[in-house]
């Protein structure tokens, strides 16, 4: 007697998929990252993962993979099969015509085109729908994709590196380097996982990075977006000498965006009524270009503005066992507190050694 649809069975299939969909972690923005098993008489006939935006998703691959295999079977998917047309078919068109006779998915999708659409389908021809498998594992999985569509903003990853003190940078602005290189190493891995990489202008002034992913094989970069409310960016700056560069600024001077413009840099002039960029609006244009995570690594300046007007999600935070000083710059900004009543207090997700350093994930 078949197996395949007790629960036990299921949470073992879909942690399948999950790991396939973690394959896509670095390249399927802006979509989802999205596995698929196909089971039949408690064997895998079909398997895939979405590898990039315009390319098969995993249920086609995993059903052109099992063929004949696929009718009478289960499918395993992490999100909610697509009912709609965008750069491919609807997924559950293929589903019905391959005979799956069970769907077992992980969290609804959440894109207005789709959320709960596919599984009106696929019950409507008869095909038995078991949902919430996983589902938590699925949404952190694509925590900006789920957030740009119910909120139309994308997930804000801080990232910094700081002492036990808590300091990111000595009195002087030395931060070169902090942590150890194995942090410095894992810190790639998220800058491959977002869309976009946020700084400040204080950031490409004092430093001059070039914000590119180097320890973790990609096929692909992140886009580079400056907050530069006055324009002060050196025209000369390592940001410029890529493409994917977006100016974020204050200001209408023609003839100087002219310069930038001129080295194909999409520059938005976003200003708010104290003559700084609207870090709201620059989030809902990101949003509009489909960017699910940003991940900052600026200085304080940026990072207070972020924290002031609620914008930031998670930070991840690199502690070295090093002490930079009282008079070392801090994370952020902070009004005058004077009871611990006031005291900004989030949640501690996870803790991890990395080298000699550890690694702090904060959600907010």
């Amino acid at each position: 007697m078949s197996t395949t649809t007790s629960p036990h069975n299921d949470e073992y299939f879909m942690s399948r998929a999950l790991a396939l969909a973690v394959r896509g972690l670095y390249t399927t923005t802006p979509n989802p990252r999205v596995g698929c098993v196909i089971v039949n008489r408690d064997s895998i006939v079909g398997e895939g993962w979405h590898v990039t935006s315009g390319a098969e998703h995993a249920e086609v691959i995993a059903l052109k993979k099992a063929g004949a295999r696929a009718a009478g079977g289960t499918l395993y998917v992490t999100l909610e099969p697509c009912s709609h047309y965008g750069k491919t078919p609807p997924c559950v068109e293929g589903i019905v015509q391959a005979g799956i006779s069970r769907v077992v998915f992980g969290a609804k999708d959440p894109n207005p085109l789709v959320d709960g659409r596919g599984l009106e389908h696929l019950r409507a021809n008869g095909i038995s729908v078991v949902g919430d498998r996983c589902s938590r594992e699925s949404e952190e999985l694509n925590l900006g994709f789920f957030k740009r569509m119910r909120s139309g903003r994308p997930w804000v990853r801080v990232k910094v590196a700081a002492g036990l003190d808590g300091k990111t940078a000595l009195e002087n602005g030395k931060s070169q380097w902090i942590t150890s290189e194995e942090s410095r190493v894992d810190a790639h891995k998220w800058r491959a996982q977002s869309c976009a990489v946020l700084t400040g202008v204080g950031t490409v002034v004092e430093d001059d990075p070039r914000l590119t992913v180097r320890h973790i094989e990609t096929s692909r970069q992140p886009d580079k977006v400056i907050v530069d409310s006055q324009l002060r960016s050196p025209i000369g700056a390592n940001l410029f000498k890529t493409a994917g560069v977006t100016l974020a600024t204050a200001v209408s001077n023609q003839e100087r965006l002219d310069q930038f413009l001129a080295k194909g840099v999409n520059v938005l002039t976003l200003p708010d009524s104290d003559g700084r960029v609207d870090l709201d609006k620059l989030l809902l244009k990101l949003a509009d270009q489909q960017v699910n995570e940003v991940l900052v690594e600026a200085g304080i300046n940026l990072h207070s503005a972020l924290l002031h007007r609620n914008l930031i999600d998670e930070m991840i935070i690199y502690y070295a066992p090093k002490f930079l000083g009282a008079q070392g710059r801090g994370m952020f900004f902070l009004d005058n507190l004077e009871s611990m009543d006031k005291v900004i207090e989030q949640s501690i997700v996870d803790i991890t050694s990395i080298g000699k350093d550890f690694r702090v994930t904060v959600r907010f």
